[in-house]
């Protein structure tokens, strides 16, 4: 090991270091500007964390040239039993991936209105949480509707004006 690769791996990880912070600052200002709930800024921020840090181990890895036929055996082997878990349990996985992509750019937010158009079934309620794997609404009867994210994204949704459709109010609860 040479002061080379040592001054690399220390400049590697604080630069990792410093994009983290940036992202996770980031990602808090805009949660704030757009008014989503701490709890949905949280997840996010645990993702990026995660991230970083597996980001941070494969490069110190190239730094260290570390032996990649045991280490490419020992990965392919994770790989394929959590690819046979993420297979038999993909709706986990396309839910919080749609689950990001609600935090960025869904237009309702909690406490909204909206109807879920549906073939079978419309949903019409009040938004009363959004988390990492559904949406929790609260229909006109009290009841709790727990919609997958997945299918957020794949049904149209109707976001109603509070005047015109009369949830359940706090209130009333």
């Amino acid at each position: 090991m040479g002061w080379s690769q040592l001054l690399i791996s220390i400049a590697s990880i604080f630069a990792i270091y410093i994009a983290t912070r940036l992202f996770l600052k980031y990602f808090r200002r805009y949660g704030i500007t757009k008014d989503v709930p701490r709890q949905r800024v949280i997840y996010l921020e645990k993702f990026i964390s995660i991230l970083s840090f597996v980001v941070g181990i494969i490069v110190i890895s190239l730094i260290y040239s570390i032996d990649y036929k045991g280490l490419l055996v020992f990965a392919s082997s994770i790989f394929a039993v959590v690819g046979v878990a993420l297979f038999a349990q993909w709706s986990i996985l396309s839910n919080i991936t749609s689950s990001l992509v609600i935090f960025f750019s869904f237009p309702a937010r909690i406490g909204d209105v909206i109807k879920i158009v549906d073939k079978d079934e419309n949903i019409e309620g009040e938004i009363v949480e959004i988390t990492l794997f559904q949406l929790e609404i609260k229909d006109k009867e009290g009841n709790r509707i727990f919609y997958p994210n997945s299918l957020v994204l794949q049904k149209p949704i109707i976001k109603r004006k509070k005047e015109e459709v009369n949830p359940v109010s706090s209130k009333a609860l």
